[in-house]
């Protein structure tokens, strides 16, 4: 009886455990949105928009969703400051996207979309972050791929419009001497 009794325990105890875990990787969520649904937003709540370029083939890609987009500095900055967008840059569905519409190219096996492609300003390498204003103008794209202790700066310097008064390197010396 004693036996039976630690064993319900252990399981309560480890049960108690996982599903603390499970809320604090809810907490680390990044809500993501389509491009379609980002336009029809930023029109009642202006905000930033990211754009997550990726291809399904793409190993980077995977580690970013993995490490990068559920840390929970990350996933903050990204749903407080921005509408996140995940795009698939070998779509094949056309995309309306300010007023014009942008379809799959097809090119040997695979292709691209046009809309990855206009806003990778032709540079297809992912993963690539792309970044848009509240009036969906392109900022810049920033190809490759970024560990949560990179991305967040840079998700800071552009969510808090850092980029229109200073350069990155003098934002990211100005905060490492605001944090000593």
């Amino acid at each position: 009886m004693k036996l039976i009794r630690i064993r319900i325990c252990s399981v309560l105890g480890l049960l108690v455990l996982l599903a603390g875990s499970v809320v604090a990787q809810e907490d680390s969520k990044v809500q993501w949105y389509s491009i379609e649904e980002v336009q029809e937003l930023v029109k009642k709540e202006p905000r930033k928009i990211y754009i997550d370029m990726f291809t399904d083939w793409c190993g980077w890609c995977k580690v970013m969703d993995k490490k990068t987009f559920t840390d929970k500095d990350v996933a903050e900055q990204l749903n407080t400051n921005f509408y996140a967008v995940k795009f698939d840059a070998e779509g094949r569905e056309e995309v309306k996207f300010k007023d014009q519409t942008f379809k799959f190219v097809a090119q040997g096996s695979r292709g691209y979309h046009e809309l990855a492609a206009t806003l990778m300003q032709g540079k297809m390498s992912y993963p690539t972050s792309v970044f848009l204003d509240e009036k969906l103008n392109l900022i810049s794209p920033l190809p490759g791929y970024y560990p949560p202790e990179k991305l967040d700066p840079i998700l800071e310097f552009i969510g808090e419009d850092h980029y229109k008064t200073t350069d990155y390197e003098k934002f990211l010396s100005t905060k490492e001497t605001t944090n000593n």
